[in-house]
């Protein structure tokens, strides 16, 4: 399996730098909600400390946790493709630290810049490839646990 890659390193320096210009900084406690599935999809995040869970609700009273995200961590890419709604919920699991993005700016400095977008899209369908591979993984592995259980 290929390593987790990281938004901001993947980035070459300048893009990197132009990107950074729209960061701004922000914290979210512990147990605080991000977004919620559904909702629109107006920014995303570069975690730079703590630790934030991705969930699904799967009854009205339940949610299920499919991922844990952390530093360096991207959250959040429903912004770049329609029609622009979560997919998941988040949660911050500790206090989280991170660097938030307002999407149409991004979205307008991508059009600016399209050696900028081009570079952008690739690293999220990266990331997106790799979470991919995790998620199809412990699927592979929850149905061989349940298939040995019976």
């Amino acid at each position: 399996m290929t390593k987790a890659i990281k938004l901001l390193t993947a980035l070459p320096q300048t893009q990197r730098e132009r990107l950074m210009e729209l960061a701004r900084e922000v914290s979210f406690a512990e147990d605080s909600r991000i977004f919620e599935a559904g909702g629109t999809a107006e920014r995303f995040w570069v975690i730079r400390s703590g630790a934030v869970s991705l969930d699904q609700q799967v009854t009205p009273e339940r949610r299920v946790t499919v991922a844990g995200l952390g530093a360096g961590d991207l959250l959040g890419w429903s912004w770049l493709f329609p029609p622009y709604r979560w997919d998941f919920g988040a949660e911050a699991f500790s206090a989280v630290r991170a660097y938030e993005f307002d999407a149409s700016a991004v979205l307008a400095l991508c059009v600016e810049d399209p050696l900028l977008g081009l570079s952008l899209v690739r690293v999220v369908a990266e990331i997106l490839a790799y979470r991919l591979e995790l998620t199809r993984g412990k699927l592979m592995d929850h149905y061989a646990l349940h298939r040995n259980a019976t």
